[in-house]
This record gives C-alpha cells, sequence and structure tokens, in this order.
C-alpha cells in the first residue's frame, strides 16, 4: 500500500536483496488495472535481473472487469493528463524504495492504457526514467513532448493492425517526436491487434483486441535490447 496525497493505492513489487543493486523497472497495467498479467510480468523482469513495480493508477480496490467499467475508469485519467502524470511520478517513488535498486537506472514500461501512461512521462520530462517502452499503447495526447524535455529514450512497440489506435494517430505520434527532435524508436509488428502481448486474451481472435504469440515474443526482445542499451 502507498498514497498518492492521501489517495490509497495498492501496487506489486519485486526484487532480489541477495546480489547487487539491480536496475528498477516501472510497470504499468492495461485498462483492467494491477491484477494477475502485470504480476506475472514483473516476475519475469525479475527472473532478468531487474527490480519491479507495478503502479495502481486507479487506487486500492478499483478492479474494473467488463469493457465498460474499464473505459470509464481509465477515461477518468484519459482525460486528465495532469493527474495521470502525478499518479505516475508517485508510481516511481515507489520504485525507489524497493529494496536494493540501483536509482541510476530506472525505466519504466506500460500496457495498452499502461503504454499512454510511460509515454505521458517522457511527455512530462520525467528525466529519471533512462527509456519508456510502450506496448500496444495509445498515442494521442493533448499535451504533446516539446524539445529538451525528456533526455531519456523512447520505443513504443505496435501492433500495425491495432484499430484502437489507427494510422493518423501512428502518424500524429511519429509528427510529434520529429517536432521534439526525440532520441525515439517505432516497431510495428505485422498482423498484431490490439493488446498482442496478453495471453489471457484469445490467440488470433477477432477485432479490436487478441493475443499473438509471434508479436509478443518479438516484442519482448526488443525491450530487453532496448534495456541493454539504456543501462549500459
Amino acid at each position: 500500500e502507498y498514497k498518492d496525497d492521501g489517495y490509497l493505492c495498492e501496487g506489486f513489487a519485486v526484487w532480489d536483496d541477495a546480489s547487487a543493486k539491480r536496475p528498477g523497472i516501472l510497470v504499468f497495467p492495461e485498462w483492467g488495472g494491477v491484477g494477475e498479467y502485470t504480476h506475472k510480468r514483473a516476475q519475469m523482469l525479475g527472473e532478468l535481473g531487474f527490480n519491479a513495480f507495478v503502479v495502481d493508477v486507479y487506487g486500492k480496490g478499483i478492479r474494473p472487469n467488463t469493457p465498460e467499467t474499464c473505459e470509464a475508469e481509465m477515461m477518468k485519467y484519459a482525460t486528465d493528463r495532469p493527474l495521470l502524470r502525478r499518479r505516475a511520478r508517485c508510481g516511481l517513488d515507489e520504485l525507489r524504495k524497493v529494496p536494493n535498486t540501483d536509482l541510476s537506472k530506472l525505466a519504466a514500461i506500460g500496457y495498452c492504457f499502461g503504454g499512454m501512461v510511460v509515454l505521458e512521462m517522457a511527455r512530462d520530462g520525467q528525466n529519471d526514467l533512462a527509456g519508456v517502452v510502450s506496448f500496444h499503447g495509445v498515442l494521442a495526447t493533448p499535451m504533446p513532448l516539446r524539445p529538451d524535455t525528456y533526455r531519456g529514450k523512447v520505443l513504443v512497440l505496435h501492433g500495425a493492425n491495432d484499430p484502437v489506435v489507427p494510422d493518423d494517430q501512428t502518424l500524429a505520434f511519429w509528427k510529434e517526436m520529429r517536432d521534439a527532435k526525440a532520441n525515439w524508436e517505432f516497431v510495428a509488428y505485422g498482423k498484431a491487434l490490439h493488446t498482442f502481448t496478453n495471453w489471457l486474451m484469445p490467440e488470433d481472435g477477432p477485432p479490436p483486441a487478441a493475443y499473438n504469440n509471434r508479436a509478443n515474443r518479438r516484442s519482448w526482445i526488443a525491450m530487453q535490447d532496448f534495456f541493454k542499451e539504456i543501462f549500459a
């Protein structure tokens, strides 16, 4: 449990205090909030040699479980980017408290809604993060990145067939990154829809969202290569 200005949240931490200090990774969930999927992702990061903290954007006990309730909860933050950025910063403060975390090597990853969150952290100039990784994240923002704001690196891992993020949103994001002179990389996976990394979804199901094993595997490798670069 932790609090953001008195608002109670409940995250999930993974660490190893029996070895040398480890880089710390923030994990931001999809629109359903903290749960089984992001717990497993944090544990997978632990197995790779990282400490991880899953951030609770919604608050303790708020775990929507239908498309309608998930969208309603997510939109509270999608329509209030300053609040979203503050809640993300609070999560970063909690990551710093995780035992045996190397505070000079921090990054953030996020899935869908969480992908939008990590991009907002970059736009907010949260420069303690050496890099951010968006997995099938929402790319649009009312508060675009400004030049000379974020010094870290941005990696976007995108489903080329994602109807939630249409091509015009993708092109607008590219323009935003160019105009900001950001250090960014964008990878699009063929045949991948929204939520392509989530094995709890049906594989190769109908739009808009489906698990894609190939894209999931490739994107996880891309993330690891990105971390090797930013933490070198």
